[in-house]
């Protein structure tokens, strides 16, 4: 009678628990995202509470600089996260690495209505949430002559007054780029006329910059009035010096693309994905772009026009992007490096 009795207590207390437990097992799912951490009270209104809401789940982070992210999901094979933010540069080294999965269109219904540059940028992978682009700025009232080519950076009129960012940045490989194509020659096939070139140039700059702040404050003491830069900082550099203006260059400026994958070892694929294609709804696009978050990739996006112009924004802008080979950048810059730095110093 007594052992009846134990069994039937230990299974009323097993039914308990079952019960207690079913809520929270009902919430146990947990997205884990690895991002740069920027604009977090932005992000967390526009994006993490409504998806929250939506999923019913928990978000985690992992931030820090696209080479530190991308070496910790290479240390754990592919494993971690369920999300990763990467610019194109890196997104591309991790997809040689093998650490990310192709992606299923059909699991991502918004991406229908991206422009085609985000819908498939790399092969099959991550699409692009957003679009920016690397170019030159240069203050109106002090250059005089527009810069309308690539091939102006060389012009007497700007000696000692321009900036290049550092080789080691996102923007600082094409500077190699278009120096090559200055001189008629592949960067890649033919550094030693890129780096000529790059010498020519050596007297119109003042200083290479690692930083957007760094090159704003190039900007806001005078020191430089033109630099090559992405065009997040424009904002900024206008706040600083009213009469800065993005030169509108006959070549194009180039492409840069932010992209969102899913790696191979995420535990949460299905809502790595629910995540992704809400990120990329009109709604949200429209609410990043408007606060000063990112460039929209949706095209039922709407700017005003003072809106618009601080972005990479608009069918006719995007299509007249130049695009960067990653595969065949990541294997020059190597080389790259110690001859930059060995030219300019550092």
């Amino acid at each position: 009678m007594q052992n009846t009795l134990v069994k039937a207590l230990a299974l009323a207390i097993s039914a308990t628990a079952l019960l207690s437990a079913a809520p929270a097992m009902a919430q146990s799912k947990t997205l884990t995202i690895s991002w740069w951490g920027f604009n977090g009270d932005k992000l967390e209104s526009i994006i993490l509470a409504p998806f929250r809401e939506q999923c019913d789940c928990e978000i985690v982070f992992e931030t820090g600089n696209n080479g530190e992210r991308l070496n910790k999901i290479q240390i754990r094979n592919g494993a971690g996260v369920d999300v990763a933010y990467f610019s194109d540069s890196y997104s591309q080294q991790g997809i040689e690495a093998g650490l990310f999965q192709k992606i299923d269109p059909a699991k991502l219904p918004n991406l229908a209505g991206l422009y085609d540059l985000a819908k498939d940028p790399q092969g099959g992978y991550g699409p692009a949430y957003s679009i920016g682009r690397v170019g030159v700025v240069y203050d109106s009232a002090k250059v005089t002559t527009p810069i309308t080519s690539w091939n102006d950076l060389w012009r007497a009129d700007l000696a000692s007054s321009l900036s290049l960012p550092g080789i080691t940045t996102t923007a600082g490989p094409m500077v190699v780029l278009k120096a090559g194509d200055h001189a008629g020659v592949d960067a890649y096939a033919d550094a030693d006329g890129a780096f000529k070139a790059l010498e020519e140039l050596k007297p119109n700059v003042v200083k290479n910059y690692n930083t957007g702040s760094e090159m704003i404050n190039l900007f806001s003491t005078c020191e430089i009035s033109a630099a090559i830069a992405q065009d997040f900082t424009l904002a900024q550099i206008q706040a600083a010096v009213p009469t800065t203006v993005w030169a509108d260059l006959s070549e194009g400026s180039i492409a840069t693309l932010n992209t969102v994958n899913i790696p191979t070892g995420a535990a949460e694929p299905e809502l790595a994905y629910q995540f992704i294609n809400f990120i990329l709804s009109p709604e949200i696009q429209q609410q990043l772009a408007e606060q000063g978050v990112d460039a929209p990739v949706n095209t039922a996006v709407k700017l005003e026009p003072e809106q618009a112009a601080l972005w990479t924004y608009g069918a006719d802008v995007i299509a007249g992007l130049q695009r960067v080979d990653y595969t065949k950048l990541n294997a020059a810059k190597s080389g790259w490096i110690d001859r930059w730095n060995e030219l300019f110093g550092m």
